[in-house]
């Protein structure tokens, strides 16, 4: 077998929770406007379209209390609290996270706008906050409980799991119609109404009822290198 012409980048991974191994993350989906309110915040009606997906390469994969620089190409870059879905071996549910699917807004906009990908809105680096995974056996199936979001100690977002337009079983059945899922996924549930604006300096908090929470702390910009 042929030897890396360089040394490949090492594999993105989470905690977790009461073991010693780590979870490899394999790839990462989004849903895209799994809650009523926040679909209507942004413009759209929340019964008319089944699920859509997009996606964030696993490198972009952040833990809890790392300081994220500010993206740069964005004024506007935004929150978004989500409860994450772990697979594991025969893409069956492993564990479940906290997340925060970090956004430049303004390049979404613009995207939507011009009928473009969302690549550099959504995948940028360090866009993809994740909390350590709790083993669904501890857990449970995660229907419901609270999940909120905290910038400087106050609540933006604060919502209920039960109140997802596609639960669980939904966005696995057409995410897996669509690609062979495997060990390794993550897949972001969606987030709540309450989006908005991050600053250097801001504290970012997210909490999930028997998941805890992940905080990170937004820096500079720092330009790409």
């Amino acid at each position: 077998m042929a030897d890396f012409t360089f040394p490949p980048p090492p594999r993105p991974s989470l905690p977790i929770v009461g073991s010693d191994h780590l979870f490899p993350v394999r790839r990462i989906f989004c849903v895209g406007r799994n809650y009523r309110e926040h679909a209507r915040e942004m413009g759209h009606d929340p019964d008319r379209s089944p699920p859509f997906f997009f996606t964030k390469p696993a490198d972009a994969l952040v833990r809890d209390g790392v300081t994220i620089p500010y993206p740069p190409a964005t004024g506007n870059l935004h929150h978004e609290a989500e409860l994450v879905v772990a697979l594991g071996p025969g893409a069956e549910v492993f564990g479940f996270a906290v997340g925060n699917d970090l956004t430049r807004r303004d390049l979404q906009a613009e995207a939507k706008k011009l009928g473009r990908p969302w690549d550099m809105a959504k995948g940028f680096d360090q866009s993809a906050v994740c909390g350590p995974v709790h083993l669904m056996g501890k857990t449970g199936p995660m229907s419901a409980g609270q999940i909120a979001l905290t910038v400087n100690s106050e609540v933006r977002q604060k919502a209920d799991l039960a109140d997802m337009i596609w639960p669980l079983p939904d966005i696995l059945a057409a995410l897996s119609g669509m690609v062979k899922l495997a060990a390794g996924d993550l897949i972001y549930t969606g987030t709540p109404a309450g989006v908005g604006a991050l600053n250097p300096g801001d504290v970012c908090e997210v909490s999930i009822e028997g998941l805890g929470s992940v905080k990170n702390t937004i820096g500079e910009t720092v330009a790409p290198s």
